[in-house]
C-alpha cells in the first residue's frame, strides 16, 4: 500500500469512526451495535440540553444528519422528496435541513475562480465582492459585475467539497451494504440501490454546467411566456466548479403583505405561478423541482423570477402516459384498475396482498374523488395515497416520487398566497387535454409503431435465444428454477382448466357423431356440453382476472 492509499484509508477509518459514533448517539444504529439502545440513547443529550432519547424519532434522524455534514444533509433532502419510502411525518421533518457551512476564505475562492476560468477575478469582474452572500452545502454565492456592467452572481465550489462528498459516499454505500445484510427490515427498502442512485445524482450535481444547461433548456421552453423569466448564465464565465449568471432582485413570494402594498394581485400571481409549473411538467416533461418560496422571486410587472436550478425532475413519455392512465381511473372511479397501475409503475414486493390493496385504493377514491375541485385538498390526497403506497412496500420510481413531492410544495407555496387556491381546479384542463391525446389517432398510431418495434426486436432475438437455450440442453448446462407461490390455488385452477378443456373435447366428438338425441341433426348433448365449457372457462377467466394475476391491457 503506497503512502497516499494509507493517508486515504486513515482518514476514511476516522471518518467511518465518526459517522458511527453519530448515528449510535441518536440511537439509529441498533444493527451496528446490538445493546440496549435506551442505554447508549441516555448517555447523550442535544447541544440544547435536552436528552435524545425523549425526542421523536424523526428529529433525531434530521439532527444526526445535519452534525454529519454536507453529504448526509443532501441525503437528507433527497430522502425528503421520498414519501413513498420515509412517510409524510420523516419526509416533512427533512424537508427543513438546511446547511449552514461556513464560507470559504477570499483567498481559496479567488483561487477557485481563475483555476476554473483560467484568469484572475480582476480581469474577469469589474468588481467582485469577497463576502459570501450565502453558503450552502456544495458552494457559495458572490456579489459581482461584469466589465461590460451587468451585475450578476458567481456561484463558486467549496475547496475539497468533492474530495469530502466522494469519501462519505463510499463510507454511506458500505454502511447500506452493513444494515442490509443484518437488518431485514431495513433491507426492504434496498438501501445501497438507494445510495448507488443518490451517489449518481450527487455527483451530478458537483458539476455546475449541469445547472448552467438546465437554465439554457428552461429559457428555451419558457421563451414565449411573457410572464417567467430564467436568469441569463453566462457559458464564457462559467465552468465545472464556477457558475456565473444573472443577478435577481425583485420581491419574496413568501412577503405577502409587501406584494400586496405594490399593488400585484396575490390570488393571480398564485394561479399564474402554479401555471407555469404545471406547464413544465405537463407540456415539457422537464421542471423546476424545487418551488419553495426562497427560490421564487417577483418582478416588476408581477413577473415570477425561478431561482436555484439545480434540482430538476423530467418525465419520459411512458412515464407521462401511466399518470395520465391514473388520473383517467381516478376520474372513473376505477380502484381495480388504479391498483394495476400503482403495480405496474412501482416495485413490489413478493407476497403482496393485492385484494387489500386495492380495497385501500378504492375507499381512498370514494374519499376523495366527486368532491367540488375547490374543495379539493390535492396535496392531502396524493399524501395519503402515497401513504397506502409505502404501507405495502412498493417503492416508486424516483421521479414519479419527486413528482409528488413537487406538486405538494407547490400547493403549498401557491396557498401562502391565496387561502383559497386549488391546485386540482388548475389541473382540470391539463387532465381534459391529456385525455384527448390519450384517445387520438396519434397516440393510437404511436402505440402501433412501438408495438411492432418490440415485435420486431422478439423476432431478431428469437433464433438466437432459441438457438442458445438448445445449446444449453445439449451441453447439459440448461437449468430450471421453480418458484411456487399460492401453490393451492394454481393447482385448482389448473384442474379446473384441464376439466373445462376436456368438457369442451368431448362434447365436440359428440356433436361431430351426431350422437342422439338430435334437434334439427344437431346432437343437444353436445352442444349443451360445449355450451357448457364455454360458461366454465369464462368463469375461470374472470377469476384471474380479479386475483390480478390476468393484468388487463391499457
Amino acid at each position: 500500500m503506497n503512502l497516499i492509499s494509507l493517508q486515504q484509508f486513515n482518514r476514511n477509518l476516522k471518518r467511518f469512526t465518526e459517522i458511527v459514533s453519530v448515528l449510535l448517539k441518536y440511537g439509529l444504529a441498533n444493527w451496528i451495535k446490538e445493546s440496549d439502545p435506551e442505554l447508549v440513547k441516555s448517555l447523550f443529550r442535544s447541544s440544547e440540553g435536552l436528552a435524545i432519547a425523549d425526542m421523536p424519532t424523526e428529529t433525531r434522524i434530521r439532527m444526526a444528519l445535519s452534525e454529519l455534514g454536507p453529504t448526509f444533509i443532501k441525503l437528507g433532502q433527497m430522502l425528503s422528496t421520498r414519501v413513498d419510502l420515509v412517510g409524510p411525518a420523516l419526509a416533512r421533518e427533512l424537508s427543513e435541513l438546511q446547511a449552514n457551512t461556513p464560507s470559504d476564505p477570499p483567498e481559496s475562492v479567488r483561487a477557485t475562480i481563475e483555476m476554473e476560468l483560467g484568469k484572475p477575478v480582476e480581469r474577469v469582474f469589474a468588481e467582485f465582492d469577497d463576502r459570501a452572500t450565502a453558503s450552502a452545502s456544495i458552494g457559495q454565492i458572490h456579489q459581482a459585475s461584469l466589465l461590460t456592467g451587468e451585475a450578476v452572481v458567481v456561484k463558486v465550489q467549496h475547496q475539497g467539497i468533492e474530495e469530502r462528498i466522494s469519501n462519505d459516499l463510499d463510507i454511506l454505500l458500505s454502511l447500506a451494504e452493513l444494515a442490509e445484510k443484518h437488518d431485514p427490515e431495513i433491507k426492504l427498502y434496498q438501501p445501497r440501490a438507494m445510495v448507488v442512485e443518490f451517489r449518481r445524482q450527487l455527483l451530478r450535481e458537483l458539476d455546475f454546467r449541469r445547472e448552467l444547461r438546465n437554465l439554457q433548456q428552461f429559457a428555451r421552453n419558457l421563451e414565449n411566456d411573457e410572464g417567467v423569466h430564467i436568469p441569463r448564465p453566462y457559458p464564457e464565465l462559467s465552468a465545472r466548479r464556477v457558475l456565473t449568471m444573472e443577478r435577481i432582485e425583485g420581491f419574496g413570494i413568501a412577503d405577502v403583505d409587501l406584494l400586496r402594498r405594490e399593488g400585484i394581485d396575490t390570488g393571480e400571481l398564485a394561479r399564474r405561478g402554479a401555471g407555469i409549473f404545471l406547464e413544465m411538467v405537463f407540456r415539457d416533461g422537464f421542471y423546476h423541482a424545487d418551488p419553495h418560496p426562497g427560490n421564487i422571486r417577483v418582478l416588476p410587472g408581477g413577473i415570477i423570477a425561478l431561482l436555484d436550478c439545480g434540482m430538476v425532475g423530467s418525465l419520459d413519455g411512458r412515464t407521462r402516459e401511466e399518470i395520465e392512465g391514473m388520473l383517467f381511473c381516478a376520474a372513473e372511479k376505477d380502484g381495480g384498475q388504479l391498483t394495476e397501475y400503482v403495480m405496474r409503475m412501482g416495485s413490489v414486493p413478493q407476497g403482496l396482498d393485492r385484494d387489500a390493496l386495492r380495497a385501500d385504493i378504492s375507499e381512498f377514491l370514494g374519499e376523495y374523488v366527486g368532491r367540488p375541485l375547490i374543495e379539493l385538498d390535492l396535496s392531502r390526497a396524493l399524501t395519503d395515497l402515497t401513504e397506502i403506497i409505502r404501507r405495502y412496500r412498493i417503492i416508486l420510481p424516483s421521479n414519479v416520487a419527486l413528482l409528488v413531492k413537487v406538486l405538494v410544495m407547490l400547493e403549498g407555496t401557491s396557498r401562502s398566497l391565496d387561502r383559497n387556491f386549488s391546485l386540482a381546479d388548475l389541473l382540470q384542463p391539463y387532465y381534459v387535454r391529456a385525455m384527448q391525446r390519450r384517445f387520438s389517432p396519434g397516440r393510437l398510431l404511436q402505440r402501433i409503431q412501438r408495438a411492432y418495434v418490440d415485435w420486431d426486436r422478439l423476432v431478431e432475438m428469437f433464433p438466437r435465444e432459441l438457438s442458445d437455450i438448445l445449446r444449453r440442453v445439449r451441453d447439459g448446462k440448461f437449468d430450471i428454477h421453480l418458484e411456487h407461490r399460492r401453490v393451492d390455488t394454481a393447482v385448482n385452477r389448473l384442474v379446473y382448466g384441464i376439466l373445462c378443456a376436456a368438457l369442451f373435447l368431448g362434447s365436440c366428438l359428440i356433436l361431430s357423431g351426431e350422437i342422439p338425441p338430435l334437434f334439427h341433426g344437431i346432437s343437444i348433448p353436445g352442444s349443451t356440453g360445449i355450451l357448457l365449457s364455454f360458461l366454465l372457462g369464462f368463469r375461470l377467466l374472470r377469476a384471474i382476472r380479479r386475483s390480478g394475476d390476468l393484468a388487463p391491457d391499457d
